[in-house]
């Protein structure tokens, strides 16, 4: 995933390369996703959040200006792979450092458990708040996450994100 900041736009390495760097290769078709590993639908974000390119990276980002902020989802899957949600959260925190959990609990999400992260840390020293939704299902991980400067614009960017995660879903015709 990648971060945001006001002065340049600053994109994270690993939050972009998040749970495993599946990620490029798909189509995105109104809300449905699909690539040869994975299909999901997401939910809206407003109209000014500009789609990032994030080949080989995740399978989707976007960012908003307006809230210096980034939103990004990914799938990876691998039937032979059984890591804990908790496992799979702290590899998307690689990179950030003076981590501070606000809050952990695990959630309903698609019909499954996901475990929802809430975290401040700083990237290359300057201040992130992010929220994170890992879940697991059918031999795949994903993750979708938000990445917002500390405070109000993170509050602000987490009201346009929480109907991006609410319209996730793996069952898609």
């Amino acid at each position: 995933m990648r971060a945001a900041t006001v002065v340049p736009f600053v994109i994270a390495p690993t939050l972009l390369g998040l749970a495993a760097c599946s990620g490029g290769g798909g189509q995105l078709r109104g809300a449905v996703y699909t690539d040869r590993e994975a299909h999901y639908q997401i939910g809206p974000l407003a109209a000014d959040w500009q789609r990032l390119d994030v080949e080989d990276q995740n399978d989707l980002a976007w960012r908003s200006a307006r809230l210096s902020s980034i939103v990004q989802v990914n799938a990876t899957c691998d039937p032979g792979s059984d890591v804990p949600l908790s496992a799979l959260t702290n590899h998307l925190l690689l990179g950030f450092t003076e981590r501070d959990v606000q809050e952990q609990e695990i959630v309903p999400m698609d019909g499954r458990e996901a475990l929802r992260t809430h975290v401040v840390a700083r990237l290359d020293g300057v201040p992130r708040e992010l929220l994170f939704y890992v879940m697991k299902k059918d031999d795949c991980v994903y993750d979708l996450a938000l990445l917002a400067p500390v405070g109000p614009q993170f509050e602000r960017a987490l009201v346009e994100f929480e109907p991006f995660v609410a319209g996730f879903t793996t069952e898609v015709h």
